[in-house]
């Protein structure tokens, strides 16, 4: 049996965070990565595990840094026009970064990549987001507002499941999440283990779901996680230039909604998505 899997998404897609073996890649901004360059990742691992049984053509059109309007008017179309078996769209935490932020818009080209995607027979691989503020170790006021963009984009997962179905996963399920060692040292990108986490269970629910792999991702890590000198080093290095960067884009409004308390306290700050019937309108929208 031949499959043709196809991969959308920005750099957890392209598999920043897992080095190939003997890869010297080390950064982890990801700028300019490219599939297959120093990376390897979940989608590959996954492709790699589908190998085992069938006879896969695998292409990751994934880019550094995409946001969903870039998945939809530029991967997209380089993906051609002929049939997909599976597909993975895994893309819109870089979207909750920018000012730009459009939750309308990126329903929308969520939409739009689903319709050409499934019309062409693909099984859509996605995912819910679970609460990144607390993998980051973001202070309260900062970390209320990004969860409120995360769950937009959630919602907007939600809508495109109903409608399209396919294979989702709930990262909140997964209590490793909030491990350490799931991540790599920027606390951005999965580690290897997160990323062999990743597709393991994407493998797990198409097993499910009847299709056979004889050899599924491995669990066992090449990599030890990072040290706690190798944390603080990159938070020196690259983690305070890296808020600076971003400091005219989210740091504002995140500073007015604190001010207005445009959203109601949690107990303990112990968030958890909600689905799509539980939030208020204005998020069903």
């Amino acid at each position: 049996m031949s499959l043709h899997y196809v991969a959308l998404g920005d750099s957890t897609t392209v598999g920043v965070g897992d080095p190939m073996n003997g890869s010297s890649t080390t950064d982890l901004s990801g700028a300019g990565a490219r599939p297959g360059e120093g990376w390897r990742g979940w989608a590959s691992l996954l492709a790699d595990s589908l190998a085992s049984t069938h006879r896969v053509t695998f292409s990751n059109f994934a880019t550094s840094g995409a946001t969903v309007p870039v998945v939809a008017t530029e991967q997209l179309p380089s993906t051609g026009d002929g049939p997909i078996d599976l597909a993975s769209l895994i893309v819109g935490v870089n979207d909750t970064l920018r000012s730009t932020f459009d939750a309308g818009r990126i329903r929308d080209h969520l939409q739009l990549c689903a319709e050409q995607l499934t019309a062409r027979g693909a099984l859509l691989l996605t995912v819910r987001f679970h609460d990144h503020g607390q993998v980051f170790g973001l202070p309260r006021w900062l970390r209320r507002p990004l969860w409120h963009r995360i769950e937009q984009v959630n919602v907007a997962f939600d809508d495109l499941h109903a409608r399209f179905g396919g294979i989702r996963l709930d990262m909140a399920d997964y209590p490793e999440v909030y491990r350490r060692d799931f991540w790599s040292v920027d606390r951005l990108h999965p580690a290897e283990r997160g990323h062999r986490k990743l597709a393991r269970a994407f493998a797990d629910e198409l097993a499910v779901r009847g299709l056979r792999i004889d050899v599924r991702p491995e669990l066992d890590c090449a990599y030890r996680p990072p040290s706690k000198w190798a944390d603080a080093a990159w938070l020196v290095r690259e983690g305070v230039p890296w808020v600076g960067r971003r400091a005219n884009d989210l740091l504002p409004w995140a500073a007015r909604m604190a001010l207005t308390q445009s959203l109601p306290a949690t107990d303990g700050m112990r968030l958890r998505p909600k689905k799509r019937e539980e939030l208020p309108p204005v998020l069903r929208t």
